[in-house]
Order: C-alpha cells, then structure tokens, then sequence
C-alpha cells in the first residue's frame, strides 16, 4: 500500500512539537533530504497558506510541489495538500498529549490513484525507501525538538 500512519513519541509538551510541525520554515531542518520550500500565498503557516516546496523522492531528486495548507487546529492538529504531477497527497499531522509533558505525533500521508510507471513503482518503491524516509524524518523531528527541550 502506498501512504500510511507513521507515529513517533517526543519526550516534550504538545506546544512544543507543535512549534515545530506547525511552522514549515522549519521542515528542511528535519528532512532526512534535500527539502526547500518558498511561500506562494497567504499568511505563512495558516489555512490558505500556500508554499512551493523542492524534495527528493524515489526515482526523482527534484521533486516539485504546490502545497496549501488545509488544516490548523493549535496545538493538535495541521495538514495540507501537495501537488504534483501524479496529483493529490494530503499530508496530516496529529499531536497528542500523553502525560508528563510527552507527545504522541502521528504522520498520515494519503497517495492520489497513480498513474503510469508510477502506479507500478510506488507500491514497490514506498514500502522500501519511502516508509524508512517517513521514519527518518520523524526521528529526526524527534530529536530535534527533545534537543530544544532540555
């Protein structure tokens, strides 16, 4: 299957993590990739919001997207949707509170119906690389933040 949930827990309050999912000038500092992105549009990180993003994906070291924030609950809940040329990829981030200033992040990532070689290499590809990507990324989203925490 192509997409998923992903989850991570982070050793810090939910404001915490949020400051960091919720503004995506900060993403690049947790790719595991090579990620750019510029603002198109909008108040930067609220609803309507809108970024050309850069990042690298199997089969494509350049991969572009046009992006526009969809969802921004403070401090639990922001998504948006990227396009590109296979289509529609929503992208959500939910944050729980667990207790004792500890966080539960959960990444959901939702493919468009492929289209092409595409839709015979991504559900060969997204299992090998793109899930350890999504892992890496949530490590490193992990770490970021408990670093700033301490």
């Amino acid at each position: 299957m192509t997409g998923g949930t992903f989850t991570t827990t982070v050793q810090a309050s939910v404001e915490r993590v949020w400051a960091v999912v919720a503004d995506v000038g900060t993403h690049a500092s947790w790719s595991p990739k090579h990620y750019e992105m510029r603002w198109t549009g909008g108040e930067p990180n609220q609803v309507g919001s809108t970024f050309h993003s850069v990042g690298s994906i199997p089969m494509n070291s350049h991969n572009e997207n046009d992006v526009e924030i969809t969802d921004r609950v403070e401090p639990t809940r922001f998504a948006y949707r990227s396009t590109d040329p296979q289509g529609v990829f929503t992208n959500e981030w939910d944050l729980r509170a667990t207790g004792d200033g500890v966080t539960e992040v959960s990444f959901t990532l939702t493919f468009p119906k492929m289209r092409g070689a595409a839709a015979v290499m991504a559900p060969i590809l997204f299992p090998l690389v793109g899930k350890a990507d999504i892992r890496k990324r949530l490590e490193l989203l992990k770490q970021k933040v408990e670093a700033a925490a301490r």
